[in-house]
């Protein structure tokens, strides 16, 4: 029988992190477990080295979870392994590295080694599944203005369409990949990706490999002048589908990539959000 140390988020999953927590007992069986919240780690590098080798250690919550995490070790090796269980309100990076939908345990050390860094308003950070920038990120803004006036679920599709139809005003893009720059006028959304999946099952760059040998990162230029139209096409996303309209979506490989809009927008990091951005860079 072995022995688990779940290390879960409490505000994951619209704060049912401990509940969502404990359904590893049925996906693992045979095991003793010990729950512990990770807000209460001041050190988790310290608490990672003092950790004792007879236990093994899960990390239970959804992407911005692992995001704390990894900026939490900075690019500091793990001497031990560390396994994911999701309990999150997104999961997109289950989503990714188990399409079959399989439960149970992910060994995250390999996903997390090399991981792409975004340097946003001075501050840099390491990104798990992708950096949103645009209609996605006025999403996550919104969606946390409502979390403050209530408990219940936010819906992130309904956000995006009166964004879309309504309230949301498209960007002039300059884009920067690897040193060549291109301008895109009416964007909607410019996400570079790590992974296939972010916003909670949105396939935004359906080729992308997160462990891909060239290391490059994926930019998807969304742009579009009818509100319909490309509503329309945005619908498709969940699927992949909407990268079938290369006019107005361009997929941009790079090593290194910046992007800067014409007007401050929201910006978000494997779901954290970030105000009045203007630019974001990505490299290794």
């Amino acid at each position: 029988m072995g022995k688990y140390y779940v290390l879960f988020n409490p505000l994951s999953n619209n704060g049912r992190g401990f509940e969502s927590a404990t359904k590893i007992e049925t996906a693992v069986a045979d095991g003793e477990f010990e729950y512990v919240s990770i807000l209460s780690v001041e050190d988790i590098k310290k608490f990672i080295k003092e950790f004792p080798k007879d236990k093994t250690l899960v990390l239970s919550g959804g992407d911005g979870t692992i995001n704390h995490f990894v900026n939490a070790i900075g690019d500091e090796p793990l001497d031990r392994d560390v396994y994911y269980f999701p309990s999150g309100s997104g999961n997109d990076f289950m989503r990714d590295v188990r399409p079959d939908g399989a439960s149970g345990l992910v060994l995250l050390n390999t996903y997390i080694k090399d991981l792409p860094k975004v340097t946003v308003k001075g501050e840099t950070y390491r990104f798990v599944n992708g950096i949103g920038y645009g209609i996605d990120g006025y999403c996550c803004e919104e969606g946390d203005k409502l979390r403050q006036k209530s408990n219940d679920p936010v819906n992130y599709a309904a956000i995006a369409i009166k964004g879309l139809l309504f309230k949301f005003k498209p960007v002039t893009a300059a884009v920067i990949s690897d040193g060549r720059k291109k301008l895109f006028d009416h964007v909607w959304i410019a996400p570079t990706m790590n992974g296939r999946y972010y916003g909670g099952g949105m396939n935004a760059t359906p080729a992308q490999k997160r462990l891909g040998e060239d290391g490059t990162v994926t930019t998807m230029i969304f742009r579009g002048r009818s509100r319909l139209k490309t509503l329309l096409i945005f619908s498709g996303i969940s699927k992949g589908e909407h990268i079938r309209h290369r006019k107005e979506v361009i997929q941009i490989k790079s090593h290194e990539v910046e992007v800067k809009f014409d007007r401050p927008c929201a910006l978000q990091i494997d779901g954290e959000t970030v105000l009045d951005v203007k630019s974001y860079k990505v490299h290794r």
